[in-house]
């Protein structure tokens, strides 16, 4: 029962719980593949002989976040005096420092691109339209973006707001760039979702019937649907959810933004969280290879 509620009662998060369910499953799987008896038996060597065949597969940050979903799962137990102690609490995992996220970024122009080719004739193509430039032009992450309610873009003094309930239950309101505004206006008012405002703002398409239904839609088919329209688009770059939040607060930047500010539109607690979605540095390195003559 103490191994249940670390995953429904001291964890809150829904991703946080997914990832770390998934590691504590193949962490004890493996342990009784060697021949762990129970969790009592588990020891340090036992923790740091699987952190060195993670770090084999994984990037240096997957294996560490899997080594915290060990530490706080013992940590747990011993809380609940069903370890002794915790085996994970003296292991170290990969070093690791970055000044640069690895997310796939888009020139403006690409972004562009990707937006003027979908076909808007469609639910879905308002749909998916709506969502990319809410991405963009808000620096939403797609969770906040797939959890929102009609009701949740909303006017005030005269212009577009988007309501976002980000990281830590967090809500965080963005007036939206004008061409935001005339997307997510032709997204609610063409496919008659304005009059449901309880209901999700972005939904799944109906079986058949090629309407929106009344299911929220998914993260993973959200990323199906960004992969798919960049293909069609003719985009080469294997984006993800994700670069668009990058591509938005790259673009800012360009155009004279304060490293600030967009920390403050983009929700993060401090502005070195905000330097890793800063690409602009990748255009400058761009032009100094092209200084090798041979």
């Amino acid at each position: 029962m103490r191994f249940l509620e670390f995953f429904t009662a001291n964890i809150r998060n829904p991703n946080t719980r997914r990832a770390y369910a998934r590691a504590v499953d193949e962490f004890l799987s493996w342990c009784q593949a060697v021949g762990v008896p129970d969790l009592v038996a588990v020891s340090p060597l036992h923790v740091a002989t699987w952190i060195e065949l993670q770090c084999q597969t994984l990037a240096a940050p997957s294996v560490k976040q899997r080594l915290a979903a060990l530490r706080h799962l013992f940590d747990w137990l011993v809380v609940g005096q069903v370890v002794p102690h915790n085996p994970a609490a003296s292991v170290r995992g990969p070093s690791h420092t970055s000044r640069t996220g690895k997310t796939p970024v888009l020139d403006p122009s690409e972004a562009r691109q990707l937006l003027d080719s979908i076909d808007v004739s469609t639910p879905a193509g308002l749909r998916d339209r709506a969502l990319i430039s809410l991405m963009v032009f808000s620096f939403a992450r797609i969770g906040a973006a797939l959890a929102m309610k009609v009701e949740d873009v909303y006017t005030q003094n005269r212009r577009l707001w988007v309501r976002l309930r980000e990281k830590g239950g967090k809500q965080h309101v963005m007036p939206c760039h004008h061409l935001l505004e005339e997307y997510l206006h032709a997204y609610l008012v063409q496919t008659g979702i304005v009059g449901d405002p309880k209901g999700p703002l972005f939904r799944t398409i109906g079986r058949g019937t090629g309407q929106l239904s009344p299911t929220a839609l998914p993260q993973a088919n959200a990323h199906a649907m960004v992969r798919r329209r960049a293909l069609a688009g003719g985009i080469k770059t294997l984006i993800g959810n994700h670069t668009f939040r990058a591509t938005g607060i790259t673009a800012y930047l360009k155009n004279g933004g304060t490293l600030e500010n967009a920390a403050a539109m983009a929700n993060h607690a401090s502005t070195r969280t905000t330097q890793l979605y800063d690409r602009r540095r990748d255009e400058i390195s761009l032009g100094e290879v092209e200084r090798i003559y041979l």
